[in-house]
């Protein structure tokens, strides 16, 4: 039967005592909330339980005082108004027997009746504890305390520029302030002046950097917010183009580049494509906040902006190095068409790689190339080629060459994936009369070298877990690495030992660029130290 009537089960807390059920423990019904709702529900079908409650609402609203059956303590009341069973006579289950101790079964009896004089009790709504927040969708606001000492600093920079600052004043407001490398300043600006007006007043910048809660923001965040597109939640090599334009326009070490705009160019592509080598490990061209915080830009940009002398910066910024790179790349591109096939790149390194390996690069498995030329591989892939030959102790040449070895891409080298590609340096040794290593005594010597925990493969992680994982592919595909390894030059050791925070690339990087330098020394006296090169035919430098 239905009842006209709601239930309101949030404000209202069924108590399993009031139930009045003789039949049933009130502990069972305590320990089964949902039967006892069953049971509250099946009673509130009865015909009786209608009636009574309808009699109860009429009462209630007549203002006639409450006569709730169980609602006295009295025995005899309490048996003279029973409420309606659930159970039929002589079908309720039998109570739990006496202990052993004698001892009769305790229930707990309620006294006095409830708060509304019925068998439900009401609870009262639990008093809200105050929370203070914690999640702020643009970030913690300042402490009043470093919101006004940089509100301080704000209005003396800004102090006489009522109209605001303009781009070339700009920059004490972003290395004071904001702590920020300064050849950040033209990007900040133009974050803040979306309006394109040329200036920036200080109220524009205290709702960007203050209210904006920049101020509380680690410095990788706030370079990430700085340089990215609105709504994008990535970084794309575009995106660093202002501040390195910034930087080749304003740092010592690269005044000299001035008049060559083109090699300009050429330097920042280099720097970007180092940066998106090392941090962007998914190699999706799209750097994350997670992998900025992870790398080790931020504090290399720093350095740049401290240092006068450029190549002192050894991550990404080194003109050196960028040198290096591209006098190499020059070499190898015989027509200079700015692009390298695969009978270029075998010269590499005085023909150090083996056809195997140059064939698997070119396969484009261990990276797609960004040419889109087929069969050639552009500047960029060059890039990424030459950082992952020279230094194979980083983690992302360690993965490239991985994938090149791994011929079925399951993720593990196996013994003859690995003696496919040294069967040709094997072949070569024989060509160059030098004594063949046979690959079963190959095999026992790199087991010991990186100590896989499967020994009959090798995966990824066995790799990244020992130093020597870069002589292992030197062995595999690098005829000249493989020869230097086995004699293990005594000088180079002491090198080593002398600069333990050189990495390889840096390392070759020094002697490529003084073996560079001096062979065009040589050729500059050759020619006369005064006659202009023809640019077709000889490196751009």
């Amino acid at each position: 039967m239905a009842m006209d009537m709601d239930f309101n089960g949030d404000v209202a807390c069924l108590d399993a005592e009031l139930l009045q059920l003789p039949e049933v423990s009130p502990l069972t019904l305590k320990s089964n909330p949902y039967v006892a709702e069953k049971l509250f529900d099946q009673w509130l079908s009865l015909p009786e339980t209608a009636s009574l409650v309808k009699s109860l609402l009429n009462s209630a609203k007549a203002g006639v005082p409450l006569n709730v059956p169980g609602a006295t303590s009295s025995p005899k009341a309490a048996s003279s108004n029973s409420l309606p069973s659930m159970f039929p006579a002589g079908s309720a289950p039998p109570l739990s027997p006496r202990s052993s101790s004698g001892s009769p079964r305790v229930v707990k009896q309620r006294v006095g009746p409830s708060s509304l004089g019925s068998p439900l009790k009401l609870m009262s709504e639990p008093v809200k504890e105050l929370i203070p927040q914690f999640y702020f969708q643009n970030g913690r606001p300042p402490p009043n305390e470093l919101r006004e000492r940089c509100l301080f600093r704000i209005n003396q920079f800004f102090y006489g520029h009522m109209d605001g600052l303009q781009i070339h004043e700009f920059k004490p407001v972003t290395k004071e302030i904001c702590k920020l490398p300064s050849f950040f300043s033209p990007a900040l600006f133009r974050k803040i002046d979306v309006a394109c007006t040329g200036v920036v007043t200080r109220d524009a910048f205290v709702d960007y950097w203050v209210n904006g809660n920049m101020l509380t923001k680690d410095i990788a965040t706030q370079i990430f917010m700085i340089l990215k597109l609105p709504d994008m939640k990535y970084l794309t090599q575009d995106d660093f183009k202002p501040v390195l334009r910034e930087l080749l326009a304003t740092h010592p070490g690269l005044e000299f580049l001035q008049s060559t705009p083109e090699f300009q160019e050429r330097y920042a592509e280099t720097v970007v494509y180092r940066i998106f080598y090392y941090m962007n490990r998914s190699g999706n061209g799209r750097l994350t906040l997670r992998e900025l915080k992870r790398g080790d830009l931020i504090a290399a940009m720093q350095h740049a902006d401290e240092e006068e002398d450029i190549n002192k910066v050894l991550r990404y910024f080194s003109y050196e190095h960028f040198y290096v790179i591209y006098c190499k790349f020059w070499e190898l591109d015989t027509d200079h068409d700015f692009f390298i096939d695969k009978e270029n790149l075998i010269r590499y390194g005085n023909h150090a790689l083996t056809y195997r390996i140059v064939d698997r690069i070119f396969s484009q498995v261990p990276r797609k190339f960004t040419s889109k030329v087929e069969g050639k591989m552009g500047y960029e892939d060059f890039v990424y080629f030459i950082l992952s030959e020279e230094d194979k102790s980083s983690e992302p040449s360690l993965e490239f060459w991985f994938k090149c070895i791994d011929l079925d891409g399951n993720g593990v080298l196996t013994r003859n994936e690995m003696q496919f590609f040294y069967e040709e340096q094997l072949h070569r040794m024989e060509c160059m009369a030098q004594e063949p290593v046979l690959f079963e005594d190959i095999l026992c010597q790199i087991v010991d070298m990186i100590g896989p925990e499967n020994e009959s493969y090798f995966t990824l992680r066995d790799l990244k877990g020992s130093k020597l994982s870069g002589s292992v592919f030197n062995i595999l595909f690098n005829l000249n690495k493989f020869m230097a390894f086995e004699t293990r030059d005594p000088f180079l050791i002491r090198q080593e030992r002398e600069n333990p925070n050189l990495t390889e690339w840096d390392r070759f990087a020094h002697r490529e660029y003084i073996r560079l330098s001096m062979e065009e020394d040589a050729e500059d006296a050759s020619n006369g130290s005064g006659d202009v090169w023809d640019e077709s035919l000889e490196a751009p430098f």
